[in-house]
């Protein structure tokens, strides 16, 4: 009998392999480099919570989807999303930090939720976020941090959808909803996801709407032309109310500034049926979509939160940002066969050909390490076939093979492994220039 524990993960979890953590790596520097250009600083906090800070924040649903439990008599939960641990940090540092204060944060968050498509249990964000400030440029600057981002990941086919909650809450003001707000717009953001008719009457259900309601709103907020029209119609029969005035002025400028600022047309539309599902958002609010792959969901969405922290502060800390689905836009770009594939983040592969020189193999590899240039040296004289066969499955792009013969004239021969073309007898000097010229061309 077997004493063997089988191997195998929980649901909704994944393990990465080197064919994918080696782009899901490569995602995380992009992010982290645009960041860092519009200034944002990096943070961390603890994957655990106390309950409390996590309870309460997200809605009905964030809460039942917490992993939540009792340790040595502490009631703790593992955080859902990197937002509300930044309130939390915000309101215990901003003494110390300033305001406004700019912070990114990479990491992963955990909720029981049923799994789907590019949807896991456990996924990495990649947050970015300003507080301190109501100003609707740091509102602008998101939506221009979004794009750039999408555009770092070498992505041109996307579109920003934006919008604001005073336009909604507005909206729902004038429909006579106003006291049921957070369980419509939580309706609201199934939009697309479900049929129009679920929509309503979960609406109905849960929070007492109208056929009559219901059907004025989604006629309206799935209002589609161009973006000066959209608004024309917002101000003629919204323009009234204060707060629908304040999210249409907000939307204005937003749209307007995007494209002073060089944003192309069509990038960032305007549409009034992105809602969010969280209940903290109070203003703009933003979700990315992939042109050719729609149905995965937003890989990159936020907005403005403007009384979060005031749960654990009476500082006003009205803040504004957006987080990178990382492991979504991962499952995607799989899934349009966008990643390059490679099991290693060397490129260049050094055989050993005789176990004697092993000490001018490792030379070489460090003289390209030193230049910037990933090599791996195989750690056994095997057959020549045999170690090419490992540096093809591998995804290493070129070999370096020296003999003894290659030593004494001082030359390495100089593989193209995709094509199957070699330079013979390269003097060892010149061997650096010609592998950068091979892999990113002449300079």
């Amino acid at each position: 009998m077997s004493n063997l524990i089988e191997p195998r993960t929980l649901k909704g979890f994944r393990d990465y392999l080197p064919e994918l953590m080696i782009p899901r790596e490569w995602m995380l520097e992009q992010a982290r480099r645009v960041y860092r250009g519009y200034g944002f600083a990096p943070i961390d906090t603890p994957a655990l919570e106390y309950a409390e800070i996590l309870l309460g924040k997200g809605g009905e649903e964030s809460d039942k989807q917490l992993y939540r439990f009792l340790h040595d008599r502490h009631d703790v939960a593992l955080r859902f999303d990197l937002t509300v641990p930044f309130a939390r940090f915000a309101a215990q540092h901003i003494n110390l930090l300033g305001t406004p204060f700019k912070r990114y944060h990479m990491g992963p968050v955990w909720r029981g939720e049923n799994t789907q498509k590019g949807r896991y249990r456990e996924f990495w964000q990649c947050d970015f976020d300003t507080i301190g400030t109501t100003s609707n440029a740091a509102d602008i600057e998101a939506a221009l941090v979004i794009h750039d981002l999408m555009r770092g990941l070498n992505l041109d086919r996307f579109v920003i959808h934006v919008n604001n909650r005073l336009v909604l809450n507005g909206l729902l003001e004038e429909l006579g909803l106003a006291g049921q707000t957070a369980l419509v717009l939580r309706c609201l953001d199934k939009l697309g996801k479900v049929p129009r008719e679920n929509v309503q009457r979960e609406m109905a259900e849960r929070a007492g709407a109208t056929m009559a309601q219901t059907d004025r709103l989604l006629d309206f907020v799935q209002t589609t032309g161009s973006k000066a029209d959209v608004l024309g119609r917002l101000k003629a029969e919204f323009g009234t109310n204060a707060k629908a005035a304040d999210g249409i002025q907000r939307l204005e400028e937003l749209l307007t500034a995007a494209t002073t600022a060089g944003i192309p047309d069509g990038m960032i539309v305007l549409d009034l049926s992105i809602a969010r599902g969280l209940d903290y958002y109070t203003g703009t609010v933003y979700e990315t979509f992939l042109t050719d792959l729609p149905k995965i969901g937003s890989v990159c969405s936020g907005g403005r939160y403007d009384n979060l922290a005031g749960l654990y502060t009476k500082q006003a800390l009205p803040g504004v940002g957006a987080s990178l689905g990382l492991d979504r836009l991962l499952a995607a770009l799989e899934e349009l066969k966008l990643l390059n594939s490679s099991a290693t983040p060397a490129p260049v592969f050094i055989v050993q050909f005789t176990a004697e020189r092993i000490g001018d193999y490792q030379r070489m590899a460090r003289a390209l390490r030193a230049v910037g240039i990933g090599a791996e040296v195989f750690p056994d004289a095997k057959k020549l076939g045999q170690q090419f066969q490992y540096a093809e499955k591998r995804g290493h792009k070129i070999a370096l093979i020296a003999g003894p013969d290659d030593f004494t004239a001082g030359t390495w021969n100089v593989k193209d492994l995709a094509k199957r073309a070699e330079r013979k007898g390269v003097p060892e000097g010149d061997v650096a220039a010609l592998v950068r010229e091979m892999l990113v061309g002449p300079v």
